[in-house]
């Protein structure tokens, strides 16, 4: 009896390390790293970034090697995309992470307001991205102005502060009291825009810490500036989108969102009218964020 063998193409033999990998290889994947931590820097704008770009999707060695390169700085890659470039994040460990002591002195803040400053970015993640269907649409873009994030936050004081008088909780923290919530009430005593001789705006008052937050994400290449009204007013870039989607899970996030201050049904959230608005002491034209 014969057996029966059904034949096929012999299978390639798997190519050595040193033919999957050449130095120019290795290059090519660290240039794309660099393209990466210049958050400023557009796709479009710079033929070899949109040639290395490319090459990552239509060749996996290539960018499993570029993977390979940011995971040994500490980054956390995002997304490759023409949209995005290579968008990086620094894990907590990385020589690139930014922590909020050298944010508070790259700023000049005082060490004592740094979780005021932290409570100032969570605020503009919340308003430039107040629904989960924001952060899942890559034409999403979200618009925020300086004196809008200083009104939402004083809303969600106000939205606390009722809060923890229905619990029967105490209302008047020390102002060295850890935790969002202290900071949200310490907020909500410091001045809006305090005064200075030349007319300048404050660093300490709540619209200098969400100004200094905006210059930051704007540097950073996560948001674009547009205008001077409202105190300056901005739009998202991709980057910033994918960051925001990064920490959408944080329980900080969670806790502002579930406030309920921005209202969303035709996908322009406004801030919800207080009870009294006297007690408030919003900012005079305050510029409520809006949204494409």
């Amino acid at each position: 009896m014969t057996e029966h063998v059904e034949w096929s193409e012999p299978e390639a033999p798997a190519p050595s390390a040193s033919a999957a990998v050449t130095p120019a290889d290795a290059a090519d994947a660290a240039r794309l790293v660099a393209f990466g931590l210049q958050p400023k820097l557009q796709p479009a704008r710079d033929q070899e970034y949109v040639e290395l770009l490319r090459r990552y999707r239509e060749d996996p060695p290539f960018a499993r090697l570029a993977d390979a390169v940011a995971a040994g700085l500490g980054l956390v890659v995002l997304e490759v995309s023409p949209r995005a470039g290579m968008a990086v994040t620094a894990a907590e460990d990385s020589v690139f992470a930014v922590r909020m002591g050298d944010y508070a002195r790259r700023t000049a803040a005082d060490s004592g307001d740094r979780f005021l400053h932290g409570l100032a970015h969570l605020a503009v993640a919340a308003l430039a991205f107040p629904r989960a269907e924001d952060l899942a649409d890559d034409g999403y873009i979200g618009r925020v102005s300086v004196n809008g994030v200083d009104a939402f936050v004083r809303q969600a004081c106000r939205r606390l502060e009722e809060r923890a008088e229905e619990q029967g909780e105490n209302t008047d923290p020390a102002t060295d009291a850890p935790g969002l919530e202290a900071a949200w009430r310490i907020w909500a005593r410091r001045s809006a825009t305090g005064a200075t001789k030349d007319a300048r705006r404050p660093a300490a008052s709540t619209t200098g810490i969400v100004a200094k937050a905006v210059a930051f994400l704007t540097d950073s290449g996560f948001l674009q500036r547009t205008g001077d009204d409202n105190g300056g007013t901005y739009r998202t870039t991709a980057r910033y989108q994918l960051q925001v989607r990064d920490m959408a899970g944080s329980a900080a996030m969670a806790e502002l969102l579930e406030l309920g201050v921005v209202p969303v049904t035709d996908g322009t959230p406004t801030l919800l009218p207080a009870e009294d608005g006297d007690d408030l002491e919003l900012v005079a034209d305050a510029g409520l964020p809006f949204h494409s």
